[in-house]
């Protein structure tokens, strides 16, 4: 152990390498015994370990390799304990063994496990389980999501969450975790791009808790994008997303105060948006035009990519084109039928065109089911009747959506500008 490790606060380190961790441990442990649920397991049982021993002998120099060795060596236990496995113990049990001794930390195991999270991404977007049983089971082992931001998410119950992920791992059991090629992938891979979005966007505004934001979620959703793009370099969408991603990441230091509060987007300080990460999503921009300029028409992730792009190359608030922003949320809502979209572009043409156009938007899509629960239309009306100059409205709306979000933080700015406009 090291003096460092030693001065850490185990129950903070076991929480914060479990977060950072978990999909990578599950990803591997995955691979390694060809049976998610047990891996799912394995892991739980190395957290326990941790949580046990950590406090009393002291955190280790490499937790995450600790964890991923205890896990193995509970992976050897299990099968040696089963008697109609034994040929299948011996045969694990030498290949651990060899991997204990050639590759003792993560240090050097990285290069072996580092697409493992990409290989459970795609096993969990299996096409033998319904969309919303992708998204719950990909969000809980490789985001990192408990059952009840997952609910949040999806604005349903946790029992519901709770029941999808058990089904879909019941599904899933002896499919093989090597990434699928050929049409299995492309058919594979609108689901995977919405799930990392949805991790993505999980990050970039936390459903629940008090941090308005999560970086973790969306550096984890970067990462695993960018091996997304190595393995469909031909696809616009891909490009798109990692666009997408990064343009938006890029404002996440000026999203919050000193204190930890919401600012939004036009009260931003603009200095402290993230130059490099401006420069790497304008460049998979331009790479998602160019593969698509090919003949591979592009789709939804370019389309916002272009829109956050617009915000990108705008140095104040004042020079955003929000004509043009409203052009492409017109060709968004071309390209399929999504109400956070409307909501979205009810937002852009508010900016364009003025707050009644924008209302006009905005009451096409009122009452659809899926906004049922959100706090993101009225949120938008309040802001809308706000620059219309409906004061009295708006702070209804802006109450209305207070009592609606989840999260601390964000609810927290929207009761103050009911009481601006209350005022």
């Amino acid at each position: 152990m090291s003096e460092a490790g030693t001065a850490q606060d185990p129950q903070e380190v076991v929480q914060r390498v479990w977060r950072d961790e978990s999909a990578r441990l599950v990803g591997a442990l995955t691979r390694m015994t060809r049976d998610l649920a047990l891996a799912e397991d394995l892991a739980q049982d190395a957290l326990v370990a941790a949580l046990q021993q950590w406090p009393e002998s002291g955190v280790p120099d490499n937790p995450a390799a600790w964890l991923m060795q205890t896990a193995k060596r509970r992976a050897v236990d299990q099968f040696r304990r089963a008697d109609t496995l034994r040929r299948r113990t011996t045969e694990l049990g030498h290949a651990l063994e060899r991997e204990e001794v050639e590759m003792p930390d993560l240090d050097t195991f990285v290069d072996h496990i580092e697409d493992d999270v990409l290989r459970l991404i795609f096993l969990t977007c299996h096409p033998a389980l319904s969309p919303e049983s992708r998204a719950a089971l990909t969000l809980r082992l490789v985001g990192g999501l408990t059952v009840p931001e997952i609910a949040r998410a999806f604005l349903t119950k946790d029992a519901t969450v709770g029941q999808r992920i058990s089904r879909a791992k019941t599904s899933l059991e002896g499919e093989s975790i090597e990434l699928p090629v050929g049409p299995e992938r492309e058919r594979r891979l609108d689901d995977v791009t919405g799930v990392l979005y949805l991790i993505f966007n999980e990050g970039y505004a936390a459903t629940t808790g008090d941090d308005w934001t999560r970086p973790d979620l969306c550096a984890e959703a970067i990462r695993v994008t960018r091996m997304l793009v190595d393995v469909a370099p031909g696809e616009p969408d891909v490009h798109g997303l990692l666009a997408l991603m990064e343009l938006q990441a890029s404002r996440l230091h000026a999203r919050t105060d000193a204190e930890g509060r919401p600012v939004l987007l036009e009260d931003q300080d603009r200095s402290r948006w993230d130059e490099l990460m401006i420069r790497r999503g304008l460049a998979a921009l331009d790479r998602a035009m160019t593969v698509s300029s090919s003949g591979r028409p592009f789709g939804p992730y370019v389309v916002q990519a272009q829109i956050a792009a617009c915000h990108a190359r705008a140095t104040t608030a004042e020079e955003t084109d929000w004509r043009g922003i409203a052009d492409w949320y017109d060709l968004l809502a071309h390209l399929g039928d999504n109400p956070v979209v409307e909501v979205n572009r009810a937002v852009a043409h508010g900016r364009a065109f003025g707050p009644e156009a924008g209302l006009a938007v905005l009451d096409a899509v009122a009452g659809h089911r899926s906004l049922t629960g959100s706090h993101l239309a009225p949120a938008v009306r309040g802001d809308l009747l706000e620059r219309a100059g409906h004061r009295a409205e708006a702070a209804a709306a802006f109450t209305e959506a207070a009592g609606l979000t989840g999260n601390a933080g964000e609810r927290a700015l929207l009761l103050q500008r009911a009481a601006a406009c209350a005022t």
